[in-house]
């Protein structure tokens, strides 16, 4: 069974930092962009963050550019997401998810397989 398990997510002051990783299991996703999503309450999910199977090409939100860093680990099938300089508005649900093809697209449907997600909560 093909899995992604997202970990990394709690509550944290704003200005601090958190890790998120998002670790594949039942099969292999080479070849394949890897994203990161985020849902807050009443909001639809929205893309985060996305790289390629090489890590050359990257896709960032502007409202995480300077403060998130996407990279992975493809010998270890895990992505991660440095998060830094938290801002209350980061608060959400993210979700890591494979994509179909190996472009970094910020597009949902591009995307077909999907983590339960990790909570991010960032107090003021």
């Amino acid at each position: 069974q093909v899995q992604l398990v997202e970990s990394g997510g709690g509550l944290v002051q704003a200005g601090g930092s958190l890790r998120l990783s998002c670790a594949g299991s039942g099969r292999t996703f080479r070849g394949r962009a890897l994203g990161w999503f985020r849902q807050a309450p009443g909001r639809e999910r929205e893309i985060v963050a996305a790289i390629s199977w090489t890590g050359i090409s990257t896709y960032y939100a502007d409202s995480v550019k300077g403060r998130f860093t996407i990279s992975r680990d493809n010998a270890k099938d895990t992505m991660y997401l440095q998060m830094n300089s938290l801002k209350p508005e980061d608060t959400a649900v993210y979700y890591c998810a494979a994509g179909t093809t190996d472009w970094p697209t910020p597009i949902l449907s591009d995307y077909d397989y999907w983590g339960q997600g990790t909570q991010v909560t960032v107090s003021s």
